[in-house]
C-alpha cells in the first residue's frame, strides 16, 4: 500500500494545489495466485470531503485505506475548500472542472491510473456528496458510478434565500458567492435535478447512485427528496439506504464499504 501527499499546479483554480493518494500496490501474488487482475490499471476513486475539511479528511477520520485494501481500488481525495466542487463565476476557481477533467487526467498520467469509466467512481459526503453527484453528472463519459453520504443537497433549501438570512450551516453572502442568484438557482445547471433531465433529454444514461443518509440526519429531507425525485423520473440504477444515524463519521465509514461494493457491482453489469 503506496500514500502519497502529492502537489501539482492547476490550471482551473490558477495555483498549486494538494491531494492525497492512496495506491494498493503491494505484491499480492501468494494470495492471489499470480491472477492478472492485480497488474491492470487501477479502479479509482476519487473520494470528496465535506464542508469545512480537507483532503486528509477520509485518510484521518475515515476509512480510506481499508476500502482501498478491501477492493484493491486507487483513491484519489482532493482539497475542494468549501466550494461545493461547483465552478464559481465570481472568484474564477473552477472547482467542478479541476475535479471533474483535470485532477483525473493528471492522476490517470501521473499514476498510470485505468481510463475506462467503468473504472472510475466519485463519491463523497455532505457538501462532498452533492459534488460528487454535480461532477459525475455533469462528466458523464469520465464517471461510471457516484456515491453520495449524507449529500449536502440544499438547492430546495436555499432558494429564495434573502440577504441577511442563513440556515445554521451558512449565510446569504456565502451561498450567494457559491451558486449565484438564488432566486433562480433550481432551474439552472448547479441543480443536480436539472442535470438529470438534461441526460434524459439527450438520451444518456445516468450512472448508478449510491445515497445514504441517517434517519437522524440534518440533510435527510433533501436525501428523500432527491432519491424521490430519481424515482418519478424512473431512473434504474439507484440505491438509496436510510438507518439510524446522524451527521458523523459513524454513519459515513459504515457506509463507504457497502457503497463502493454497489457500485462496482453495477458498473460491472
Amino acid at each position: 500500500m503506496a500514500i502519497f501527499s502529492s502537489t501539482f499546479r492547476s490550471k482551473c483554480l490558477d495555483r498549486d494545489v494538494e491531494f492525497q493518494v492512496i495506491i494498493p500496490n503491494d505484491d499480492l501474488s501468494f494470495y492471489n495466485n499470480g491472477v492478472r487482475e492485480y497488474r491492470k490499471p487501477k479502479k479509482t476513486l476519487y473520494l470528496l470531503h465535506g464542508y469545512s475539511d480537507c483532503s486528509s479528511a477520509w485518510l484521518i477520520k475515515g476509512l480510506a485505506l481499508e476500502v482501498a485494501n478491501q477492493y484493491h481500488i486507487a483513491i484519489v481525495m482532493p482539497t475542494g475548500e468549501n466550494s461545493f466542487y461547483l465552478d464559481q463565476e465570481k472568484t474564477g476557481g473552477k472547482y467542478g472542472s479541476f475535479i471533474g477533467k483535470e485532477l483525473v487526467e493528471y492522476t490517470r498520467e501521473t499514476f498510470g491510473l485505468s481510463c475506462r469509466k467503468e473504472d472510475t467512481l466519485i463519491g463523497g459526503l455532505s457538501m462532498g456528496g452533492f459534488g460528487a453527484i454535480h461532477v459525475g453528472l455533469t462528466n458523464k463519459d469520465t464517471f461510471g458510478g457516484i456515491i453520495a453520504l449524507s449529500a449536502a443537497l440544499v438547492i430546495s433549501r436555499i432558494k429564495g434565500m434573502k440577504q441577511g438570512q442563513e440556515d445554521g450551516l451558512a449565510n446569504y453572502e456565502y451561498y450567494h458567492s457559491i451558486f449565484g442568484d438564488l432566486e433562480n438557482v433550481d432551474k439552472t445547471t448547479k441543480n443536480p435535478e436539472v442535470l438529470i433531465c438534461q441526460l434524459l433529454e439527450e438520451q444518456h444514461s445516468v450512472p448508478p447512485i449510491y445515497m445514504a443518509c441517517g434517519t437522524e440526519d440534518v440533510l435527510i429531507d433533501v436525501n428523500r427528496q432527491f432519491y424521490q425525485f430519481l424515482c418519478d423520473k424512473k431512473i434504474e440504477k439507484v440505491k438509496y439506504l436510510e438507518e439510524a444515524g446522524i451527521h458523523d463519521w459513524t454513519f459515513w465509514n459504515r457506509n463507504l464499504s457497502p457503497a463502493v461494493q454497489w457500485v462496482l457491482e453495477q458498473m460491472e453489469r
